[in-house]
Formats: structure tokens, sequence, C-alpha cells
């Protein structure tokens, strides 16, 4: 009888914490004009948040999913859903059937579209923070770095609270090289498409996180070290980098509690 009392007292507390939280499914991020033009951009351009019910002030986590700029779909990740902040989980158009700068621009117009309406839901638009693994690390990376993406939104990308990119590309994507030239996955670019060409003093706070050297892809983890070096050069005062030993490519797991650390940090809430 005691176990019984036990058990349905642990399935009362789960289930009063899932009803504290909220989801929202399929909202569009582009406009009515858009999505009434183009079917590829009412299928795509749509993002799911989850957010906290009867809370006001809350931080919100935008997670990008990855898949190389060609593949992959929105998820919000269990690590994260319940951590006390809103997820907001974008999916976007993919090469080839729009340019990989398609790509960054549909990813600002996400977060644009988070800046504009997270108050609604109760949170706080100074506490947004970029995240997302491999492409969605680079989706980040670029909007919070490239000041012109979000400009058009008349948002600065300044008021980003924080960038946490998992194995993103800090130079020009492998995707769009090989759009652009046909370039191998090995060979090197740094153009306006690279993070790294837009280093600068005054970025958001930056967390770049990888996986093991030994066991990433294609020098990943060496492009985001000098991506910290050269942010450091520049003045910023404030990148780091982590490097998750004894995992490959596929180390979102063990970096989700270095997200949700890396937030509290910044919110001054450790």
């Amino acid at each position: 009888m005691q176990t019984r009392l036990i058990l349905l007292g642990l399935l009362a507390a789960l289930n009063l914490h899932a009803d504290s939280y909220q989801r929202e499914d399929n909202l569009s991020y582009r406009s009515e004009a858009e999505t009434a033009a183009d079917a590829y951009v009412a299928e795509r351009c749509v993002l799911d948040l989850s957010y906290p019910k009867n809370k006001d002030g809350f931080a919100t986590i935008v997670w990008f999913h990855g898949g190389g700029l060609t593949e992959g779909n929105k998820y919000i990740p269990g690590e994260i859903a319940s951590a006390g902040y809103a997820v907001v989980a974008p999916n976007y158009r993919f090469s080839p059937r729009v340019s990989g700068q398609t790509c960054v621009e549909d990813a600002a117009a996400a977060i644009a579209w988070v800046f504009e309406n997270i108050a609604e839901y109760g949170g706080d638009p100074d506490k947004i923070f970029l995240s997302g693994h491999s492409a969605g690390g680079y989706l980040a990376s670029m909007v919070g770095m490239d000041k012109s993406y979000l400009q058009a939104y008349d948002i600065d990308a300044n008021q980003i609270a924080g960038l946490i990119p998992f194995s993103g590309h800090t130079i020009t994507h492998f995707t769009i090289r090989k759009e652009i030239g046909g370039f191998p996955p090995h060979q090197a670019l740094v153009d306006q498409m690279a993070p790294l060409y837009h280093v600068r003093a005054d970025a958001p706070p930056l967390l770049l996180i990888t996986g093991d050297r030994e066991l990433e892809l294609w020098g990943r983890y060496e492009e985001n070290a000098y991506m910290m070096r050269m942010m450091r050069v520049a003045g910023h005062k404030d990148t780091r980098i982590m490097e998750l030993d004894g995992y490959g490519h596929g180390m979102e797991r063990p970096a989700f509690p270095l997200l949700l650390k890396e937030v509290k940090r910044v919110l001054g809430e450790e």
C-alpha cells in the first residue's frame, strides 16, 4: 500500500510538472503574404514553442536542428524543455531548393519572430539565447555574428543574450562551399557566409561546444578554437570553448547541461 501511494505521488508530481508548460506547434514566422505566395515557405517556415505557464520574465532558448542545411526537422530537446525557460524550435528551408544564405535568412526571420512575440507568452525579449547542433549551430552563429540579418527586422543582434552553438561551422558551411564552387569538405573557406568573418568585440557572450577533436568532423574543433582565439584578439571579453572528450559529432546529449549552465551563468542565476 505504501509503495502504491509513493508511486501515485510521483506520477502526480510528474503530471503537475508537465502541466506547468504550454506548447504550440507549427506557428508561422513568415508573413501571411509570403506563406500565401509560396507553398514551400508555408510548409517549412514554422516553429514549435514550449513555454512555462503562469510565469513571467522567463528566458528563451532558440534551438535549430542540424542536417547539413539539406535535411532534418524541428524538435524540442527533452533535456531543456522543462528547465524553466521557453524553447523555440524552428524549421527552415533546405539547399539545393534554396540557397544556403536563404537558410540563414529563414533562421533570422524565426529569431525576429521570437523577439517580436515572446513577451505575449510571458517571456523577456532581453533574455533570448541562440543554440543548435551542427548546421543549427552554424545558423545560430551566423545570425548572431553578422548583424545584417536581424537589422532587416530593425533588431540589433547585440540584444541576443548569448550564443551557444554545438559543433557548428565557424568557417563557411560545407553545403554553401559546394553551392558556390564545389569545394571539398576538407577545403576551408572564410567569406561573408562564415561566422569567423564577422568576429567583433561587441558580440553577445559566445560559448562554443564541440566533440572530441579526434572524433569530430573535418577539423570542427580546430575551426571553433580559431574562432575563440580571433574573438579574443578582436577584444571580445566573453568567448569560451568546451571540448567533450570521448564524444564525436553527435554530442548533443552531454552538451545540454552545459547549455543550461551557460544560460544560468549569463542570467546570473548560478
